[in-house]
């Protein structure tokens, strides 16, 4: 596995995180007491988040399905968050054999836990790097470790972009990313959203956090998809973007919004 810019990390266990909330909600043990504490209080307050979070990771497994059997070969995970099995590449693996993964975080505790949990296959690379400054990103030796740009390329943005502000212009940053992708690429993103519950309570939960939480609606989230046609059944809530059963009545007021795309041009 190639790794670049990792570090050992200054691990802050008194302010909870957001990689490590999520990691507790979806029943890891890569997390702390502080961060325990906080999925605690974001589940009182929004008890379907538990649900919400399972739900969008197995929607991060559907769409890595569907895009490997489209025939891509490479993927470019940023914002990954800590390793959770089945990992991308694990689930891709299974599909195809010299699938390669590009991992990127912009915290050192992720990367130091994958670097550390991930180092097991030649087809993983991880990059410390920051989705705020896409072109450095990209330019990224771990992120040119792993993936040629001269061929297709399917891009995750799952569950990332709701940590950037609209100051933070995550819109600029995904038509970025967008550019340097090659007819026939993928995009897999998933957005935190208000439209279908009361999202205040989480919302002080993550403010308190390392980043705090955007939400958007789906006509905000819509504009991510510029210069991407919408695989079938669109931007839908992450349960019902291709269930491999139906989505119980308990998915309802899942707050997350999910799609695959494609460049065609």
């Amino acid at each position: 596995m190639a790794q670049h810019g990792l570090r050992v990390p200054e691990i802050d266990t008194g302010r909870p995180h957001s990689a490590r909330i999520y990691d507790y909600l979806l029943g890891g043990k890569d997390n702390y007491q502080v961060d325990q504490q906080a999925g605690d209080e974001l589940l009182a307050a929004a008890p379907q988040e538990r649900v919400g979070a399972r739900a969008n990771r197995a929607f991060l497994e559907r769409a890595v399905r569907h895009v490997v059997g489209r025939g891509l070969r490479q993927i470019l995970d940023i914002g990954a968050g800590l390793p959770h099995s089945p990992n991308v590449h694990e689930v891709a693996l299974e599909l195809a054999a010299d699938v390669r993964v590009a991992y990127v975080d912009n915290d050192p505790i992720v990367t130091a836990h994958a670097d550390a949990l991930l180092r097991s296959s030649d087809a993983i690379s991880v990059a410390l790097a920051d989705l705020r400054d896409p072109r450095a990103l990209l330019d990224h030796p771990g992120v040119r470790d792993a993936i040629d740009f001269d061929e297709p390329v399917a891009l995750l943005l799952v569950s990332v972009l709701h940590f950037l502000t609209d100051a933070q212009h995550p819109e600029r940053v995904v038509a970025t990313l967008r550019d340097a992708l090659p007819p026939g690429s993928f995009l897999v993103l998933s957005h935190a959203t208000g439209d279908f519950a009361d999202c205040s309570g989480a919302r002080a939960v993550y403010n308190r956090a390392a980043a705090p939480l955007n939400l958007r609606s789906r006509a905000e989230i819509e504009r991510y998809l510029d210069g991407f046609e919408l695989v079938e059944p669109g931007l839908v809530q992450v349960p019902s973007w291709r269930p491999e059963i139906p989505p119980t009545t308990t998915t309802a007021g899942v707050g997350i919004y999910g799609a695959v795309a494609r460049k065609t041009g």
